[in-house]
């Protein structure tokens, strides 16, 4: 595979198993692919010798050798050390080398941005965060163009040439949502025009991947963290608002809008009480407002690495309520489809994030809905980062890998 080739296989109409039909563009595709599908099924289970990659990929021993010595030749595949069996040749276990490419993440949201540089294996290398009362996009291209030369000082020269494209997560429509963060009315606006995808590329070389932030994050989830076990989930992600996304059959489904698992627009609201959605109670700007009509500094949220114990009975409080509301929220889902778990995740320390899922874990065993089967819940494994993790494996996987859904039916 050349590491400087950016162009992109059709994935739709080749792969093993399918005849070519002569000719050598044909033959390249399924090459192409062939190398996706190999270093996607190491990257899947860590490390694996050549006979379980050919097992796994359904291609020949052959064709698997000839593979692997070609991503190992351009710096994708790292030889282990032998592994001495009982009779045979010894095995030879091959993993992703993690310098064989790298990629950066640039994560857009209401309260901060963060810009962080991952290798092939999605090891963080750098990161770098701003904070603001609200986001400008002149402001944050500055950052960014402050950001890059300091990133790629970080590599080689030869690093620096694998480096496989920027990702961009940011919320989708992020205007609309100005009330919501307390910014004042129309502050927002210029980001319905404004070309920011075409601004960043004019002060990089790199190519430029977007995609919506809590979606990017779910993808991030689905490929490094605790949905690597489960087929069907639904994610939420509790940040300055609430996002989510769902998995089906171990693929992020995103619906015809692209807004499919948009679970902080659920409406919530108890017997009683007015009309309201899970955003109104589980964000963190509820629990921003909260510190703020207390008195206590609200800009401790934003600090990656701030201690929220200190924020005593007014975090219980939120976390108490929060968790009520995305019980109901859990429980209104699993009427739809029949998830395997529920993977919370958040903006926040990861003991903070436990507690969070404990109340919620309390709330629903406390429920007796007839005929409704809620599944675990369980912690995400990416963490507060997720977003920008998931923006930075967008360069990766468009160029290298495949996605989930394409992978596993290799794999059936």
């Amino acid at each position: 595979m050349d590491i400087h080739d950016h162009k992109k296989p059709n994935l739709q109409i080749v792969g093993p198993g399918i005849k070519s039909q002569g000719g050598g563009s044909n033959q390249s595709r399924v090459r192409m692919y062939n190398e996706r599908l190999v270093l996607s099924i190491v990257r899947r289970n860590t490390s694996l010798s050549k006979a379980h990659i050919a097992k796994l990929s359904g291609l020949s021993p052959q064709a698997v050798t000839v593979i692997m010595r070609s991503l190992e030749s351009d710096g994708l595949l790292l030889r282990g050390q032998p592994q001495r069996g009982k009779v045979g040749q010894p095995s030879i276990p091959m993993s992703l080398d993690p310098e064989g490419a790298f990629s950066i993440g640039l994560k857009i949201g209401y309260r901060h941005t963060y810009m962080l540089l991952v290798d092939f294996l999605g090891n963080r290398r750098a990161g770098m965060h701003l904070t603001y009362d609200w986001p400008d996009p002149n402001h944050i291209l500055e950052f960014v163009s402050k950001t890059l030369p300091d990133f790629e000082d970080k590599l080689d020269q030869t690093q620096r040439q694998r480096i496989a494209g920027l990702g961009l997560s940011i919320p989708t429509d992020l205007w609309e949502n100005a009330d919501k963060i307390g910014a004042p009315h129309g502050e927002l606006d210029i980001w319905r025009t404004f070309d920011f995808e075409g601004a960043l590329s004019l002060i990089t070389d790199h190519p430029v991947f977007r995609q919506n932030d809590t979606i990017a994050a779910c993808g991030a989830e689905l490929a490094f963290g605790s949905g690597y076990g489960f087929s069907d989930f639904i994610y939420i992600f509790i940040g300055t608002l609430v996002g989510g996304g769902i998995v089906l059959n171990h693929s992020v489904y995103a619906g015809p809008s692209g807004k499919a698992g948009t679970l902080g627009s659920m409406p919530v609201n108890l017997p009683g009480e007015p009309p309201s959605q899970l955003v109104d109670h589980a964000s963190l700007f509820k629990l921003e407002n909260e510190l703020k009509n207390k008195g206590l500094d609200a800009g401790l949220l934003c600090q990656l690495d701030a201690d929220w114990d200190v924020l005593g009975d007014v975090l219980q409080h939120w976390i108490d309520n929060a968790a009520k509301y995305l019980a109901i929220a859990v429980t209104a889902s699993c009427t739809v489809i029949d998830f395997q778990a529920v993977i919370i995740e958040g903006s926040m320390p990861n003991a903070i994030r436990s507690r969070l899922v404990a109340a919620v874990r309390s709330e629903l065993a406390n429920n007796e809905w007839q005929g409704i089967t809620t599944p675990p819940v369980v912690e995400g494994k990416v963490g507060r980062g997720a977003r920008a993790v998931g923006a930075a494996s967008l360069p990766l996987l468009d160029r290298y890998l495949l996605d989930q859904s394409v992978l596993f039916k290799e794999l059936e």
